[in-house]
């Protein structure tokens, strides 16, 4: 650098610093889990079934939803949209406090920052932030448990717009497009954002909502739908079966004249549960959970109660931990039936596995034996448990192959799992990954949910102690995650530490 001109830069411009604090999950390797765990509602079901309580004026009820961080925003969407929200125990409370914690609703005002539940983190409040990013209101309760009911009372003409602020946070979110567009013929829907962990573009929401009728255009970071005539029925094939644009395309299609059918449609669970719960509020759906859906359009919907399905991804979550862990571990409320991919790739580790309707029991006496393991779409293996099958993988006996076919960013977590000293080599879409016998302690950083969780897991198979910070993103999947493993006998701990420092000129 020219002398004049790094003088300048000395003399002339004062370096600052900022820091906040961030959540980090401390723990400690060697632990063998052992005990039950359980298993509330499915996050990637009950944000959606949240949606679809829109298309029926009046008060729906849904219970056994997660107490996580997604809830909470996904109810400031509503309210945001003109619905009232509150949430209370899964014993039907939605009103008045819960262990004298008051359950808000719409119209309540921004209420004091609710403690979490032993081992989850917090859910701030509105404009609390460091950041001052708006955040959602917490009124998920703070009574012990995890499971919580949420009654949305819809009015008869919800809002339109849904705010930039809260869906570029949560891509979810962009679910409430179909059923806007049904009920009121225009929506307009900022832009999602969610993990960073792939393109996921909306093509095939735009072009299948266009295909029954709807106008659509982007504007400056919105998307805008209208049919002021209504929808009509179509014949949709998507290029690849989307959770979300079937998700958006089924619930449009309930309201819509005529039928549509929507061929290469996703078969995952959550879709069966969205289906299950419009049938019951009097849409007619045939083929949920096969390749082909077909909806006969209806007029008019009416309000119902209905239970989130088991959540999978958690409950695979734990059949891994257990396995790379050396385990015994018992997983209620979620169906087996919904892993049998995942239990397998287990069994074939060597693990013994047990099951009943909802629960399953994993055991692992030995180090596991290394196993390929390939994402696709259910009933494929899920992409969302690959982080836990590289964590297995890690510590195997042998190498094994990972192939990623869904999220193009899925690896992204992968230099992290090197810190612990991780063996891995990524090529593009593939993965080798040879085992050790143990992996080393380190400081890391969670980069999405699943990456999250699945470094918590890899850390309990390292020696010392791991700390994985930015947890806020496995409180957006995992309630009371400490609490869980606390409960399977490892020593860990939740608390804050400074972040990196961010020097400014």
């Amino acid at each position: 650098m020219p002398a004049d001109l790094s003088a300048g830069v000395t003399a002339g411009v004062a370096a600052d610093s900022t820091m906040a604090d961030v959540d980090v999950i401390r723990v400690s390797g060697g632990a063998r889990l052992a005990g039950e765990v359980h298993v509330v509602g499915a996050k990637n079901s009950a944000l959606k079934l949240m949606a679809v309580a829109l298309l029926a004026p009046g008060r729906s009820v849904i219970t056994n939803v997660p107490r996580i961080t997604d809830i909470a925003i996904m109810g400031e969407v509503l309210r945001r949209l003109g619905c009232e929200v509150s949430f209370g125990e899964d014993n039907g409370t939605s009103t008045g406090t819960i262990d004298g914690i008051p359950v808000v609703g719409v119209g309540d005002g921004v209420p004091a920052e609710v403690p979490p539940v032993d081992g989850a983190g917090p859910v701030r409040d509105v404009a609390t932030t460091p950041s001052g990013e708006a955040q959602a209101a917490v009124d998920l309760g703070a009574a012990p448990g995890r499971a919580r009911t949420v009654t949305i009372d819809v009015p008869a003409e919800p809002g339109t717009d849904a705010d930039y602020d809260l869906v570029r946070r949560l891509r979810a979110s962009i679910c409430v497009l179909g059923p806007l567009l049904a009920r009121r013929g225009y929506v307009r829907v900022a832009h999602p954002g969610g993990d960073a962990i792939g393109s996921r573009g909306l093509d095939m929401h735009v072009s299948g909502l266009a295909r029954m009728g709807a106008e659509i255009s982007g504007s400056h970071g919105f998307v805008i739908a209208s049919a002021p005539n209504g929808l009509h029925g179509a014949t949709i094939w998507l290029d690849f079966p989307s959770v979300g644009a079937t998700e958006n395309l089924v619930m449009a299609a309930v309201l819509a004249k005529g039928t549509t059918e929507i061929d290469n449609a996703a078969r995952e669970p959550e879709i069966v549960d969205i289906c299950a719960m419009l049938s019951a509020m009097g849409a007619r759906i045939e083929g949920a959970g096969t390749s082909t859906i077909r909806i006969e359009g209806v007029s008019e919907l009416r309000p119902v109660r209905h239970r989130t399905v088991g959540d999978r991804i958690v409950a695979g979550t734990w059949a891994f931990a257990a396995a790379m862990t050396q385990g015994d571990v018992t997983v209620t409320g979620a169906s087996p039936g919904f892993l049998e991919i995942a239990l397998d790739k287990v069994i074939s580790a060597g693990g013994l596995v047990e099951t009943r309707t909802d629960a399953f029991r994993v055991r692992m006496d030995r180090r596991p034996r290394a196993v390929d393991v390939v994402t696709l779409p259910f009933p494929g293996f899920a992409t969302d448990l690959l982080p836990m099958a590289i964590g297995m993988a890690s510590v195997s006996e042998g190498a094994s192959l990972i192939t990623e076919n869904i999220f193009d960013g899925r690896f992204m977590f992968v230099n992290e799992m090197a810190r612990l000293g991780a063996d891995i080599k990524t090529d593009g879409h593939h993965a080798v990954v040879r085992g050790r016998e143990r992996l080393s302690s380190a400081p890391v950083r969670a980069t999405d949910i699943r990456a999250g969780a699945g470094l918590v897991i890899a850390g309990l198979c390292a020696d010392g102690v791991t700390e994985i910070s930015h947890v806020h993103h496995v409180d957006r999947g995992y309630p009371d995650f400490v609490a869980d493993l606390r409960a399977l006998g490892v020593e860990v701990e939740r608390t804050t530490a400074p972040a990196e420092q961010a020097f400014t000129l």
